[in-house]
């Protein structure tokens, strides 16, 4: 029993820091390949006019939010409290023995790894983050994001998705063992030759 504790443990180190680790290589591998061949703010269609590659600076954070000039440094201060945050809550999570576990570690992965790409985007260059995903119909287009951006939405929505789900279920179980019969007090046979000698001795006489 003592022996597979720590590998549980090892388990869930493995699935957040290899989610991590996988969403950062393939985060700045397209980026690279994005800042390679494609020219700035021209679109390159991929599936038509719904889906192109178009290849945009972002300084600020999500949906070009800015604060200005020293945006870069502001939101890159945010994005290591977030990686801080989220490496927390994978600690407190514990080990993932249960599906729900494991999906909320995957998660977790997830959206430190998205975190982490954008960062890297931030130290790296002075231009901000690399963005070039672009859908949209016509010109009602979608804020241009990359795949850390996509990752951080992913584990955002799975991890909250697998707290309702707990929730539910420790409501559930909750309620069920409240309307649930007591168990009924087990005897002893020392109880039952009690209660024998006491029927006995309340009876008639013989």
């Amino acid at each position: 029993m003592t022996d597979e504790i720590p590998k549980v443990q090892r388990g869930s180190a493995l699935l957040f820091w290899g989610t991590a680790a996988t969403v950062i290589a393939i985060d700045q591998i397209t980026k690279l390949l994005a800042e390679r061949y494609l020219i700035r703010y021209v679109p390159r269609e991929i599936f038509g006019e719904y889906v192109r590659f178009t290849l945009a600076y972002n300084p600020g954070a999500a949906f070009s939010m800015s604060l200005g000039e020293n945006s870069r440094y502001i939101f890159g201060a945010f994005a290591l409290i977030a990686l801080f945050v989220l490496w927390r809550l994978y600690r407190l999570s514990g080990p993932a023995k249960r599906a729900g576990d494991r999906m909320r570690i995957l998660a977790l992965g997830l959206a430190w790894g998205g975190a982490a790409g954008n960062l890297l985007d931030r130290i790296r260059s002075p231009h901000g983050v690399v963005d070039f995903i672009d859908v949209g119909v016509s010109s009602w287009r979608f804020w241009t994001f990359n795949v850390a951006d996509s990752a951080v939405t992913v584990g955002a929505i799975v991890l909250a998705w697998s707290l309702s789900r707990e929730d539910r279920e420790e409501r559930e179980a909750r309620e069920s063992a409240a309307l649930a019969p007591a168990p009924a007090r087990a005897t002893s046979p020392a109880d039952a030759v009690d209660g024998d000698a006491a029927r006995g001795a309340s009876g008639p006489d013989a």
